[in-house]
């Protein structure tokens, strides 16, 4: 059997907010990687779809989480994926699956990323059974009616989203 090849994976998302389930997919990467780059979009894809913190704010609450692990870095990026991961020297993108709706624009986006760099794989983590239904979308709709956040994100992240959002 030929030796185990590592490398460097890319975790891209929004991460408005980072949840306990990205926080997962982050850590599970980091035990299988030599390196991890946290990448954090900076702007989001489609023009109405604001953010509900800044790029800068959405990085601190990622760093908070994962100072303890010393082969993560977070970083943002405004550029193709598959080009921000050539710049970082990944040979890899890590996603995380949840459901059957998550796999058909997972599919598409591997589709496109393996026409622009075939070199760049890309790989999925399930989802823990206690994440596959957490979603950020979810959280925010939670934090604006006053639901109960711990269970979902880290305190400092569901102090900050209340503030936020019951405005």
């Amino acid at each position: 059997m030929g030796e185990l090849k590592r490398g460097v994976a890319l975790c891209p998302g929004t991460y408005d907010p980072v949840t306990f389930g990205h926080l997962d997919i982050i850590n599970r990467a980091a035990g299988v990687f030599d390196r991890v780059v946290v990448a954090v979009v900076n702007k989001p894809v489609r023009k109405e779809s604001k953010t509900v913190f800044g790029t800068e704010e959405r990085i601190e609450f990622i760093r908070a989480e994962v100072e303890n692990l010393e082969n993560v870095q977070v970083k943002s990026f405004d550029n193709l994926l598959v080009q921000f991961a050539r710049e970082n020297e990944a040979t890899a993108i890590v996603k995380g699956l949840r459901a059957i709706s998550d796999f058909e624009y997972e599919f598409e986006m591997n589709q496109l990323n393996r026409t622009m760099d075939p070199e760049i794989e890309s790989i999925y983590f399930m989802s823990s059974p206690n994440f596959s239904f957490l979603s950020s979308s979810g959280v925010k709709e939670l934090a604006m009616f006053g639901g109960d956040l711990s269970q979902l994100v880290p305190a400092t992240v569901a102090k900050r989203l209340k503030e936020e959002l019951q405005r």
